[in-house]
């Protein structure tokens, strides 16, 4: 098959798959009569294979590993393996504490909107102005102030008469 075909059944880009030829990922394919690559089966499924590890976020060089091990019985080697999974999900973990904090950081900003933008400044605003500040703020409640004092911050845009706001 070529290139295209190739692509279009793995739904990998054909720039990509000729980076993973010259990077040793994929094998080069036989060349046909007319120069053009000509991709076998296995190339469908070697390909199908490094597209899948992409998925799970896995480095090219994790993959690289991967693919050397699929031919071995070698029990270092599938060690190896194991633990790159392992390490792979401890990565995948990290990432999710970490967006889960930002999620709460973000609805905790989120409550600092009432909706009544007649009669009060924008609380998610507010927030956000006191955070450059270095000042605590409902986002970052550990916060300290840094050099920035509260007389020289800019207005955030309060109107005139608008009830200061509790913190």
């Amino acid at each position: 098959m070529r290139i295209g075909e190739l692509s279009k059944s793995t739904g990998v880009d054909i720039d990509t798959i000729r980076f993973y030829e010259k990077s040793g990922l994929l094998p080069p394919p036989a060349r046909s009569d007319n120069g053009y690559r000509d991709y076998a089966h296995a190339h469908l499924e070697r390909l199908a294979f490094i597209r899948h590890c992409r998925a799970l976020d896995m480095s090219l060089a994790d993959v690289t590993l991967l693919l050397d091990s699929l031919q071995t019985r070698d029990p270092d080697a599938l060690v190896q393996v194991d633990a790159l999974v392992a390490s792979q999900l401890g990565k995948v973990r990290a990432r999710l504490k970490s967006m889960q904090a930002l999620e709460a950081q973000l609805v905790a900003l989120q409550k600092r909107c009432d909706a009544d933008h007649d009669h009060h400044a924008c609380g998610i605003l507010e927030e956000l102005v006191s955070a450059a500040h270095g000042e605590a703020c409902a986002c970052h409640p550990g916060a300290t102030d840094a050099t920035p004092t509260t007389a020289a911050r800019p207005a955030t845009g309060a109107r005139a008469g608008a009830a200061p706001r509790n913190r």
